[in-house]
């Protein structure tokens, strides 16, 4: 059942579509849940959400989301 949760969540795509318009931590959790995975570093909060073509990232400062960046999932050719 967990495993249905990352990928109910989408594609990159989906996902930064779904946080376009947010800048605020308490509303990109309520929108996209709780992330993947939190790393902190003083008031610095990295948050990775898996999609089925990669991972989101929302840099986050306080209370407020500052960027979003999509990658993996694509193959070197």
């Amino acid at each position: 059942m967990l495993g249905l949760v990352a990928c109910g969540r989408g594609t990159k795509e989906d996902i930064v579509a779904k946080a376009r318009d947010i800048s605020r931590r308490a509303d990109l959790e309520r929108v996209l849940g709780k992330p993947d995975d939190i790393t902190k570093l003083g008031p610095l909060e990295t948050w990775r959400y898996k999609a089925s073509n990669g991972e989101v990232i929302f840099l986050i400062v306080g209370d407020d989301v500052t960027l979003q960046a999509a990658g993996g999932g694509d193959k070197a050719k």
